[in-house]
């Protein structure tokens, strides 16, 4: 799943949003992407929901 804003300065609430939307859709992993800022690729935040940060890690 992936977030697309358009506003002048992240907010901690657009977190909160995207991990509520993982987990009404039951999807493991999302991109929140910030647009208002020069270089795009410093600003793509990967966020996981609960589910999957739980997952057993694999060696």
């Amino acid at each position: 799943m992936i977030l697309i804003i358009a506003v002048e300065a992240m907010s901690t609430v657009f977190k909160a949003q995207l991990l509520t939307y993982l987990k009404l859709a039951n999807n493991p992993k999302g991109l929140l992407i910030y647009f208002h800022c020069e270089n795009i690729v410093e600003q793509l935040i990967p966020l996981v929901s609960q589910r999957f940060a739980e997952l057993p890690k694999h060696k």
